[in-house]
């Protein structure tokens, strides 16, 4: 009797030594194959703003008043054309000359040398800009005061004109100040606008 006692707790403990076992086999082979394989799963994209529509920004336009040769060549005119919207008053400044800089609308003249180069415009505190174009502005122009005030202030009265912070324009070449372009226009200190070379409208 006592033989066969112990014989069924032998097998009793053998059994739940088994059962022990195979959960802790079960665990160890959740944790090797499940585990990694949950954890491995891609998160969900995180939800992004929409974007604006492309082009949106680059294709804001501004009128602009720009100042060019009258077709006798006698006088400056101001003429309405659309230039890029620019973030802030020099950047306003750069699209603006940026556009003067290029060929004139017929029937009009650029009062600027052709292959002249916008290299950067700054703004004082003081509401002055100073104007940086390259070496072709004095060296390829044709000389004669007439057309070297067309030059001086078509860029100073479209500057002026079209940004109210701006009081006065001078102008750098290469970085550098310069007495004058061609002789005629002191160019040494900041230029107010001035409107006695431009041509006023016609009165119905």
């Amino acid at each position: 009797m006592g033989r066969r006692r112990r014989t069924r707790l032998v097998f009793t403990v053998l059994v739940t030594v088994l059962a022990l076992a195979g959960v802790v086999a079960a665990g160890v082979w959740a944790g090797m194959v499940w585990l990694p394989r949950w954890r491995s799963q891609p998160e969900p994209p995180a939800p992004q703003a929409p974007a604006a529509p492309a082009g949106l920004t680059e294709a804001r336009k501004i009128q602009a008043t720009l100042f060019y040769v009258s077709a006798d060549g006698m006088r400056l005119v101001a003429v309405q054309r659309e230039v890029p919207y620019g973030g802030g008053p020099a950047e306003q400044a750069r699209q603006i000359l940026q556009e003067l800089l290029k060929p004139a609308p017929s029937p009009y003249v650029s009062a600027i040398p052709a292959g002249t180069r916008l290299r950067e415009v700054f703004l004082s505190g003081r509401g002055e800009a100073f104007v940086d174009l390259s070496r072709e502005i004095g060296a390829e122009h044709v000389g004669g005061s007439l057309t070297e005030a067309f030059t001086v202030y078509a860029i100073v009265n479209t500057l002026t004109t079209n940004l109210p912070a701006v009081t006065g324009v001078q102008l750098l070449v290469e970085g550098q100040e310069v007495d004058t372009l061609e002789g005629h226009i002191d160019t040494r200190h900041p230029l107010r606008k001035n409107l006695r070379w431009v041509q006023k409208p016609e009165t119905p």
